[in-house]
């Protein structure tokens, strides 16, 4: 079995806020070049790494797998002296930040390390000083001088997380933006598996941009690469304290396959066949109406695509230290893998609404 950590490791160990991937796409390069036939970057950025198949044709039917390789993060938006007041991009909760190393990417190309900052109560406005406050009042330190940060930062500047990666009991790793580069790890454990498989179907391994604010990467990828079926791999809801119920999943049970308009009911039915026949613990995952991932926009492109989501549960969703099971992202490499290696030459023709 691949040992898939340190590159998981060093795949949250970068910045990568949506509309500025660059960090995380050079090491997602590096890594799929060996495994895919040709490797392109679309207009947005988002990566597409060609796996052609066995099928003797000139136009195969594809697989797109979206894996979405920006994070959450924040955006300088006004400059007080030395200090940085900030806004999030895509959905954060003030909560969590206070005390939250982070790494302010400067327009002059530095990397500031600094910290969020929360002002005594005192000095906040009546009422906003007591439970929990509000983004607005927050403020990023990085230690510099008001002379030295008005020559290095800008408004519209991006700040990301900071917290390293971190090994847990049980076999867990905690760290920034597993949501969602663990599916990029999972989608990696899928080609390597792919090496020694057959499959006559071509396979588009995708990184996507800006799924936390647009879907606007997997939107117009798959409008480019136009797939025959199309997979969103993406994070949902670990079982923890205070959250349980159908909404939640045990860490190290198993992946989730979605239930959801956005969902052809085949692909999940091919997904449930291939997971009990190899072995690999899955749950339904309800998701009444919006899957909130990269299915929802890929599903609508062109004539329409019939699109499948497989999810690995995780805790403390868009933390600075969400926690996921490794043994769930290996599931789920090898379950894609797996589904690939069982797609027949006519199994489009076979796709029903039954």
């Amino acid at each position: 079995m691949s040992d898939i950590l340190p590159f998981l490791k060093s795949l949250i160990s970068v910045s990568g806020v949506s509309g500025h991937e660059v960090p995380v796409a050079n090491l997602i390069k590096q890594k799929w070049t060996p495994l895919v036939n040709e490797l392109t970057q679309s207009k947005l950025g988002s990566l597409h790494g060609l796996k052609a198949g066995s099928l003797k044709k000139s136009i195969r039917p594809s697989v797109m797998i979206a894996t979405h390789m920006d994070a959450i993060g924040l955006m300088v938006y006004r400059i007080v002296d030395e200090f940085l007041y900030v806004t999030n991009i895509g959905g954060i909760d003030a909560r969590v930040l206070p005390g939250t190393p982070v790494i302010v990417h400067a327009s002059t190309g530095e990397d500031l390390y600094g910290v969020v900052a929360m002002p005594p109560a005192n000095l906040l406005p009546d009422g906003e000083g007591s439970g929990v406050i509000a983004l607005k009042y927050l403020l990023v330190d990085t230690g510099l001088t008001p002379n030295e940060i008005a020559k290095k930062v800008r408004v519209g500047d991006r700040v990301s997380f900071g917290t390293e990666p971190v090994e847990m009991s049980g076999g867990c790793v905690s760290g920034h933006t597993l949501d969602n580069r663990a599916s990029v790890a999972a989608l990696t454990i899928c080609l390597e598996e792919l090496q020694s498989k057959s499959h006559v179907w071509d396979v588009w391994a995708v990184a996507s941009v800006q799924e936390e604010v647009t879907l606007g990467g997997a939107e117009t990828s798959a409008f480019q690469l136009r797939p025959t079926i199309a997979v969103a791999v993406d994070m949902t809801f670990g079982k923890g304290r205070g959250s349980s119920g159908y909404q939640t999943f045990g860490i190290g049970k198993g992946v989730t396959l979605g239930i959801s308009p956005s969902i052809h009911p085949f692909l999940y039915k091919r997904f449930k066949e291939v997971a009990e026949r190899v072995e690999i613990p899955v749950h339904d995952d309800m998701m009444p109406e919006y899957s909130s991932t990269d299915a929802d926009a890929m599903q609508l492109v062109a004539e329409g695509i019939p699109t499948m989501v497989l999810s690995i549960p995780q805790r403390y969703m868009h933390t600075p230290v969400e926690l996921v099971a490794m043994k769930d992202i290996q599931r789920a490499g090898r379950l894609l893998a797996e589904f690939i290696a069982s797609l027949e030459a006519d199994f489009i023709e076979r796709i029903v609404w039954d």
